[in-house]
């Protein structure tokens, strides 16, 4: 199975922990975000990378090499301008060899816990073009919960009746062929895949943080801590 993760984001938010580095080599815990992900892309039957970088994308080369310390094949993609997610995505697709039924997706800058086999069999079953993995929407803020004028309770950060994409997708042969050469294929593409109806979601209640900010990669270890933990059985 191929994947493509996109990670030549310069993360501006994330400065000054990426004057060095691009955004997905920040180190979360004992590794950069990028390893976190190749490590969970090889848990669910993932063989083969390729990561889509450009900017600073020597630091990634030079500490993934081929891809043999984590135990799959990687291959690089480097962008010599900005091409957008679209353009990355499509000029990565010319490495991964004819014949995949289809690539996984990802962006590099999140983190999460979902197994993709569930994901894969809807996308085989519904023939879909691309099939969304959608996280629910979490408050930034706690809610306060009211009974006419009095204030009955308050509720810390709930979940909202809302869900987004996660930046991770199972992306057919056709899915490529449509791409724009630069540009963002969730501006472009995905809307007319939707109309078409050939765009599908999987919704899913795993773990999932994207890490713009140092606030974010702090929150990520927190929990990834308390995985760990909870897996030691402390």
């Amino acid at each position: 199975m191929f994947a493509i993760i996109l990670a030549g984001g310069k993360g501006e938010r994330l400065r000054p922990l990426t004057i060095d580095r691009p955004k997905s080599m920040v180190p979360l815990l004992d590794k950069p975000i990028l390893e976190h992900q190749i490590e969970w892309l090889r848990a669910s039957g993932v063989t083969d990378v390729v990561i889509a970088c450009g900017h600073l994308h020597e630091v990634i080369e030079e500490y993934f090499q081929d891809g043999g310390r984590c135990g799959l094949r990687l291959r690089y993609s480097v962008e010599q301008q900005p091409l957008g997610r679209g353009g990355a995505f499509k000029l990565a697709y010319r490495q991964v060899p004819p014949g995949q039924p289809f690539v996984i997706g990802t962006n590099g800058d999140n983190v999460n816990t979902q197994p993709l086999a569930p994901m894969v069999r809807q996308h085989e079953r519904t023939g879909a073009v691309a099939t969304l993995l959608l996280t629910q929407l979490r408050s930034p803020y706690g809610i306060v919960k009211q009974r006419g004028k009095k204030i009955a309770g308050f509720e810390e950060k709930p979940l909202l009746p809302h869900w987004l994409s996660a930046g991770v997708y199972v992306l057919a042969p056709e899915f490529f062929a449509g791409l724009p050469d630069v540009g963002d294929h969730e501006d472009t593409l995905f809307p007319r895949l939707a109309a078409e109806g050939k765009l599908y979601a999987f919704r899913s209640r795993a773990y999932w943080k994207a890490i713009d900010t140092v606030k974010d990669l702090n929150e990520a270890a927190a929990q990834l801590e308390a995985q760990r933990g909870a897996a030691a059985g402390r």
